[in-house]
């Protein structure tokens, strides 16, 4: 039978806001979780106390920012347009049907000038510790990794500039190494950047962005290219996040480990274990992981040779009489360790040359074959000794469960795929914001 249903638009009823909220709501269940007073010590010096204009409550603009973050809004203004239209939104931020909601440049203002990068990180560490108060994280094994946010840049607006060479954070215990393992060796020292025709020590041209300058230029596959920003990140086993690091999309993942590390590991001492893919496992890494008492859980790494060449492993390595053994049996003496760390063993051009297997050997045109063996190459061999462990095996089978499932999520649910923010600062702050609403929604979900 066909009914007409009444047009009740214009009915006037009482009815109590929160009544309208159904109970097992997300919203409340936030609510329930943490007490939003702690925000007014983070952001009172940012205030004058009895001077100008009422400003709008900043509990409310940073529960209006978590909604953004927690339902993957595009934007602020759109997030204040919901804001206005919902009526969850409104409870949450503990407005009634009619109350005005703060205009967008008011919420613009907020995030873009007054709140520095401080507010947004103990926004971020104050979530993450009611998460450890209420005993939801477990961080005896930390998954680290990184993942490309797309920029507000259009990649054909670009040019070339150069850039400068940046010291990484072990350059000068790697120089005082190399320095000790060529005079053990009975090597000269070696000579300063500059001072030979070979190292000029300058820098590299780089592609940037006219847009987004802070940007980088990040290569998605073979041929795909955009610009973009990373987040490198840590998670514990229940995926609550614990650090974030951003940097232009161009940066290797390894050159940011340490910060994300220390960051990760001075909040949470306990830490045992790091589990981290291919991409991190580096002499550096691996060393600085063990030296700490810790295991590093790596996958495997492919030996990056020649297709139809011999593979690394090949070469065997004889630590008594320090030289190396090709697979022809043929000895490799050491003859230098370079500044980059890693020594040199190198063949005998006068057996090599008649040798059967010299077109997988090498192409040289001198006929002889160079082996590098990094001075901290052992480290690597105690982390691929605990990939072989059952403990390694476990942990690094979790990634996809893990840092996987945060990032997966972060973009599926929470809007991270992309970013309408310019300026590594601006997008920092944005990805803190996200990843604590992120910490946020699986407290209050009890993990």
């Amino acid at each position: 039978m066909l009914e007409r249903n009444e047009d009740k638009r214009y009915a006037v009823k009482f009815a109590c806001l929160d009544s309208v909220v159904p109970e097992g709501h997300l919203l409340r269940k936030i609510e329930k979780a943490i007490g939003f007073e702690a925000i007014y010590p983070m952001v009172e010096h940012l205030y004058c106390e009895d001077n100008g204009r009422p400003a709008a409550d900043p509990v409310v603009l940073v529960k209006m920012a978590l909604l953004q973050h927690l339902y993957g809004i595009p934007s602020l203004r759109r997030t204040r347009d919901e804001v206005e239209m919902n009526i969850a939104y409104r409870w949450f931020i503990g407005y009634d049907i009619d109350t005005p909601v703060p205009h967008f440049a008011t919420l613009s203002y907020a995030f873009a000038t007054r709140f520095p990068s401080e507010v947004f990180e103990q926004i971020f560490s104050w979530i993450l510790e009611e998460a450890v108060r209420k005993g939801l994280v477990k961080p005896q094994t930390i998954f680290i990794d990184a993942t490309h946010v797309k920029a507000n840049a259009n990649k054909k607006k670009r040019r070339k500039e150069l850039a400068q060479k940046t010291a990484r954070i072990y350059d000068e215990q790697l120089r005082a190494e190399i320095e000790a393992d060529r005079a053990a060796h009975g090597k000269k020292p070696l000579k300063e950047r500059g001072d030979d025709n070979d190292e000029t020590g300058g820098g590299s041209v780089a592609t940037v962005s006219t847009t987004d300058p802070e940007s980088g230029l990040f290569r998605k596959g073979e041929h795909k290219t955009e610009f973009a920003y990373t987040a490198h990140v840590a998670c514990d086993e229940g995926n609550f996040v614990l650090a974030c690091e951003v940097t232009p999309g161009n940066v290797h993942d390894s050159k940011v480990f340490d910060a994300v590390y220390e960051e990760a590991t001075n909040r949470f001492g306990e830490v045992e274990t790091v589990t981290v893919d291919a991409g991190y496992k580096t002499p550096w890494i691996c060393k600085k992981v063990i030296d700490d008492g810790r295991n590093i859980s790596t996958p495997y790494k492919r030996p990056m040779t020649g297709k139809d060449f011999f593979k690394s492993y090949d070469y065997v390595y004889d630590e008594y009489y320090d030289c190396v053994v090709c697979p022809q049996n043929q000895v490799l003496k050491y003859t230098t360790s370079n500044r980059d760390g890693y020594r040199e063993y190198k063949s005998n051009p006068a057996q090599c040359k008649d040798c059967p297997k010299l077109a997988v050997c090498t192409h040289s045109k001198n006929h002889q074959k160079v082996v590098q063996k990094h001075i901290w190459d052992n480290y690597i061999e105690v982390a691929e000794d605990f990939r072989h462990s059952p403990e390694g095996d476990a942990s690094y089978t979790r990634r996809g469960q893990t840092i996987e499932r945060v990032f997966a999520d972060a973009k599926e649910k929470h809007g991270m795929r992309y970013t309408l923010l310019r300026g590594l600062t601006r997008v920092t702050n944005w990805l803190r914001l996200k990843f604590a609403a992120m910490n946020l929604k699986k407290m209050a979900m009890g993990a």
